[in-house]
């Protein structure tokens, strides 16, 4: 599976884990060029607290596009160290 924004892919893996209906790439899967930081958090009551990545690709931002839970709750361990995305970036075969 491929994670695509703007023309760029900004993960690529076969390792994907399907929770709440999006698609958990391992962060290692991230091409780093395009990911940039973001100081966004949000909270879940069943995964914990998110942290966010912007992506910058060919000049254009796609501000807190990507999230992942450094210390997800128990419910949710399995996406730990993991990475999902918003609407916005394409995930597809």
């Amino acid at each position: 599976m491929k994670a695509i924004w703007n023309g760029v892919v900004i993960a690529e893996s076969d390792d994907l884990v399907v929770f709440e209906g999006n698609h958990y790439f391992p962060e290692s899967s991230l091409d780093r060029r395009y990911v940039t930081f973001s100081n966004h958090r949000t909270s879940s009551a069943l995964k914990g607290q998110a942290h966010y990545y912007s992506l910058l690709v060919n000049g254009e931002l796609n501000t807190d596009a990507a999230w992942y839970y450094p210390e997800p709750k128990y419910e949710a361990e399995e996406i730990k160290g993991r990475v999902a995305f918003m609407k916005s970036v394409k995930v597809e075969p």
